[in-house]
């Protein structure tokens, strides 16, 4: 299950694409954001507030995915990444066939 440790090369795997994920996610979210600041039908205010709402929220979602995270919590880090879309179901092909298993069994479980 997903409570155990993963095995050490998954990781590895793991460890490894964390800078990469993190930089694609901030890049959809940061399109976002700009989009907001170019709103024509919304004053300079109201933009302003808004960015920041939403920064503030991408704050928190990066937290709750990047922060604290160990081999023993790799899992729940690799369902809160899917969740928020920072992982996606084709990331997994990097991790072990068993990985794979447990992730899809919780995935479909959660999902139903």
């Amino acid at each position: 299950m997903m409570h155990e440790k993963p095995k050490e090369s998954d990781w590895k795997v793991f460890r490894d694409m964390l800078p990469g994920l993190r930089e694609k996610y901030l890049e959809k979210q940061n399109k976002g954001i700009e989009q907001i600041l170019n709103d024509p039908e919304k004053n300079q205010t109201e933009r302003f507030w808004d960015a920041e709402e939403r920064i503030r929220k991408e704050g928190k979602v990066l937290m709750e995915c990047l922060d604290d995270y160990s081999r023993s919590r790799m899992g729940m880090k690799v369902m809160l990444m899917c969740r928020y879309g920072m992982l996606e179901k084709t990331d997994l092909n990097k991790f072990s066939e068993e990985f794979q298993n447990q992730y899809l069994e919780l995935w479909n479980k959660w999902n139903m």
